[in-house]
């Protein structure tokens, strides 16, 4: 072979990479100018791609996650964020769908991105939202549930009256008094009312549905069909966190994001709170699930009340 024979791949090989780094200059090049004069839009369309990255993978990890729990072990072989994953994710995907199905349309793009751009709380998920989004949503949800605070109180309180002659009323009337002077009971106090909620008036197949349409709104729910399967499903998915919590060391060993994630997911505004209070405050919350069982689990649903009504930080975000 000749030498002119054996130069020409390596110079067409040169020729391609030379062609191709000419190409992705070119591309970054566009990008930039493309940033220059619609920043907003590329920003969108950034915090768009990266998102479906994400999207992506804690999807994949979803069903891992769902195939292990087919196993005997169950929850209890599940870490505390895997559990969240496992709780959170299906929301999350039923939420995103519509956006992703039809961006995979020609020219969809055009609509999808103003789209999300002037609704990314009720178009997207978490996965697309920026940092400053993520805690304004959060909080927004959260206000939305503290208004339901009273309304399912003054349900818990109209039951009273019921126990008159049996031995629970007195103290169950404390607890309530407590409540309604502005104080909270101790978990200790809440723990030894905890047949309420294995029977008459509180469990939940016992619950008036005036009574179960606010614990519902309370918890982010919507209010349609099999709601109290998914009040008890929602009180196991909780008591199954609160259980990781405990095998994982305890509330101690959760990083100050993730104690204010937590109090977040059980009805309690962390904003203000300095963090041995939130610790504090979600120790006792664990005090009371570690009661709990598959009975009680109503009470569980009651404790953002129990614990959170008179919360400073709470009657912050609604007063």
């Amino acid at each position: 072979m000749s030498p002119e024979g054996s130069e020409k791949p390596n110079s067409t090989k040169i020729i391609k990479q030379y062609a191709l780094s000419r190409y992705m200059q070119l591309v970054k090049s566009y990008e930039k100018v493309l940033e220059k004069k619609f920043p907003t839009a590329m920003h969108v369309y950034r915090i768009f791609m990266v998102g479906i990255k994400d999207f992506y993978r804690d999807m994949k990890y979803y069903f891992r996650i769902y195939r292990r729990l087919s196993t005997p072990a169950g929850f209890k072989c599940l870490t505390r964020k895997e559990i969240e994953l496992y709780h959170q994710m299906p929301k999350d995907m039923m939420r995103v769908a519509p956006m992703l199905i039809l961006s995979t349309l020609p020219f969809a793009n055009y609509i999808v991105l103003p789209l999300v751009y002037l609704f990314p709380r009720q178009l997207l998920c978490q996965h697309f939202w920026t940092l400053q989004q993520r805690t304004e949503f959060v909080m927004e949800r959260l206000r939305r549930r503290l208004y339901n605070y009273k309304p399912v109180f003054r349900c818990v309180q109209a039951q009273l009256d019921t126990l008159k002659g049996r031995e629970e009323h007195e103290h169950w009337a404390y607890v309530l008094g407590l409540l309604g002077s502005g104080m909270h009971p101790k978990p200790e106090d809440i723990v030894k009312s905890i047949d309420l909620f294995r029977g008459d008036p509180y469990h939940l197949s016992y619950l008036y549905p005036g009574h179960v349409k606010g614990l519902l709104r309370m918890h982010s729910m919507h209010t349609g069909l099999r709601r109290r399967h998914r009040l008890a499903e929602q009180a196991a998915i909780i008591h199954e966190m609160d259980m990781a919590i405990v095998r994982e060391g305890g509330v101690s060993q959760l990083s100050q994001e993730e104690l204010r994630l937590a109090c977040f997911l059980r009805g309690l505004n962390p904003v203000t709170m300095k963090t041995e209070d939130m610790i504090y405050w979600l120790t006792q919350w664990i005090f009371v699930s570690q009661v709990v069982d598959r009975n009680s689990l109503s009470l569980l649903l009651h404790c953002p009340i129990l614990l959170g009504y008179n919360q400073p930080s709470n009657w912050m975000l609604i007063h």
